[in-house]
């Protein structure tokens, strides 16, 4: 079983596409690999499904962990704490930071103008629609995001040790998940699934929401992008995105030819 992040491993954010090279190795993979995707992202929402209906992969690790599907099944899912989720709204509410997620059309975050900040720095504009974050204690929320910097993500830690705060590769936002779900906990139950040894799992990853699925994994594969915290975590690094990373290393392992 072969596992790939979305963003900045597959994805390259420079120019919103995956490089040929990564869907070549892909497709020669398919004829002896379990091919799945484990992602932050819901890769059933509207953003994200021209990507998971390209590279078609037998499983998907949606949300850190939080919704697992194999195909059109969903094997396991996991919401928030509703008692926990009101606390660390309120506890925001005392921060600058922004903290929340979207569902379907709308977005509900406590201090919306740093969503919106991160928005316009990414892509030059920002056309959400923010409605009242407390509404999401009415709503199945799996898990969440923050926009700020490494220290508050580490307050909100300490703070809520109940919760992971996985910074993105930028260092400039975090994923937000229960600790008791986890992409590494994802990987575990696809191989419960499909009967593979854990052994015999490879996982690419470039943030620390992959940090967990990287040492768990019997081949942990850092990008060359990677932070440096998931590079020494990794059993090997291979090339930037941008550099063909995910064809170089199946190459190297003889994944391929």
């Amino acid at each position: 079983m072969v596992s790939f992040d979305v963003d900045m491993t597959l994805l390259d954010h420079k120019d919103w596409t995956i490089p040929d090279s990564a869907m070549e190795a892909i497709e020669q993979l398919r004829e002896n690999y379990t091919i799945v995707l484990a992602t932050g992202r819901d890769m059933d929402s509207i953003f994200s499904t021209a990507i998971r209906d390209r590279v078609k992969p037998d499983a998907i690790i949606h949300l850190n962990g939080t919704k697992v599907t194999v195909g059109d099944e969903i094997i396991f899912e996991h919401t928030f704490d509703k008692s926990l989720l009101k606390q660390i709204l309120k506890y925001t509410e005392k921060t600058p930071y922004s903290v929340g997620t979207t569902v379907e059309d709308f977005d509900y975050y406590i201090n919306p103008e740093g969503v919106k900040a991160h928005d316009i720095c990414l892509w030059g504009q920002s056309s959400r629609k923010f409605n009242d974050p407390y509404k999401l204690l009415e709503l199945n929320v799996r898990t969440m995001a923050y926009m700020g910097d490494e220290t508050g993500a580490k307050a909100m830690e300490e703070e809520f040790p109940e919760i992971h705060v996985h910074m993105f590769a930028d260092k400039k936002g975090a994923d937000v998940v229960e600790r008791k779900a986890s992409k590494a906990v994802g990987l575990l139950r696809l191989c419960d699934y499909y009967k593979i040894p854990l052994s015999e799992t490879i996982a690419f990853g470039d943030s620390m929401n992959d940090y967990d699925i990287i040492k768990v994994a019997g081949k942990g594969i850092a990008m060359g992008n990677a932070m440096e915290e998931l590079k020494k975590a990794a059993d090997y690094v291979t090339d930037p995105i941008d550099q063909d990373g995910i064809r170089n290393a199946c190459l190297h392992f003889g994944l391929i030819r």
